[in-house]
């Protein structure tokens, strides 16, 4: 499946992951792309905040899903 994470400055990271891979595997690709640490990456959508630990599949994030992306300072 296909997910698409867009920050506030308006750039897009597409990243190809399975639904039973945890939320920190996709910010380890992101960072990969974007140059952060994949500690300092922030995955919302609308008010809830990610955990690492949890399957994509148990937030019910499915195929070509819009995800928010923050940077946390550090």
């Amino acid at each position: 499946m296909e997910v698409v994470c867009k920050d506030r400055l308006g750039n897009k990271v597409h990243v190809n992951r399975n639904t039973d891979d945890s939320i920190g595997d996709p910010k380890k690709l992101i960072a990969a792309e974007t140059g952060t640490g994949w500690n300092m990456i922030i995955l919302k959508k609308w008010y809830t905040i990610f955990k690492d630990h949890v399957a994509l599949g148990d937030y019910e994030i499915h195929d070509v899903i819009n995800l928010e992306l923050y940077y946390q300072q550090g």
